[in-house]
C-alpha cells in the first residue's frame, strides 16, 4: 500500500493532472533544469539562504536518496518530462518525525500544485508510521506558512533563530 505513493496520479483543485513519482539518480539534469525555473525568492526559502543555482553536489544528494528514510517526489504535468514540483521528505532514524521541503516551478504556482504535493507527502509519511511532519520556514514565506496552516500545521517558534518558524503537524490525529 505504501508503495502506491511512489508512482501515482494526483489532481489539483484547479483540475491540473499531475504524475508524481519517486526520484531516480538519472533525474539530476531534469532537477537542475527545474530549479532554473524556480524564482530566486523561492530558492532562498527552499534552501534558507542565498542560493542562485543549485550545486551538482546538492542535486546528487537529492537524486540519490535511500527511499527508506528519505524520499524525493517529482511532479510532472501533461505528459511532459519537465518537473513542475519537487517534494523532499526526510525522516529521523526512528521514522517518527520527518521534515518536508517543497518547491514549485514559477509558472506553475497558484494552481494547487504545492497544496497537492504537501497532502501527498503527509499521506506518504503517515503510511510509513511518521507521527510528526515538520517544515522549517522563513517567517517571510507567508505563502507557504498559510498553505501549511490550511492543512492543519501549527506554527511554533524556532529556537535560536527568530527569522525562522517551525511548522508542525501531528499525523496521528488525522
Amino acid at each position: 500500500m505504501a508503495n502506491d505513493f511512489l508512482d501515482t496520479a494526483l489532481m489539483t483543485h484547479t483540475g491540473l493532472m499531475l504524475h508524481v513519482r519517486a526520484v531516480k539518480p538519472e533525474d539530476e539534469p531534469l532537477l537542475a533544469e527545474f530549479f532554473r525555473h524556480v524564482t530566486p525568492g523561492d530558492l532562498r526559502f527552499r534552501f534558507l539562504g542565498g542560493v542562485r543555482e543549485v550545486s551538482h553536489e546538492r542535486l546528487l544528494a537529492m537524486t540519490k536518496v535511500d527511499h527508506v528514510t528519505t524520499e524525493h517526489f517529482l511532479a510532472f504535468s501533461g505528459g511532459s518530462d519537465a518537473i513542475i514540483a519537487a517534494a523532499l521528505v526526510a525522516c529521523d532514524p526512528s521514522m517518527t518525525k520527518a521534515e518536508v521541503a517543497i518547491s514549485v516551478r514559477a509558472d506553475d504556482k497558484h494552481k494547487g500544485v504545492g497544496w497537492e504535493m504537501l497532502r501527498h507527502v503527509a499521506r506518504y509519511a503517515q503510511a510509513h508510521g511518521v507521527k510528526t511532519l515538520e517544515s522549517l520556514e522563513s517567517r517571510e514565506n507567508h505563502e507557504a506558512i498559510e498553505l501549511e496552516q490550511e492543512q492543519g500545521f501549527v506554527a511554533v517558534p524556532y529556537p535560536d533563530d527568530p527569522t525562522l518558524v517551525l511548522i508542525r503537524k501531528d499525523l496521528r490525529s488525522t
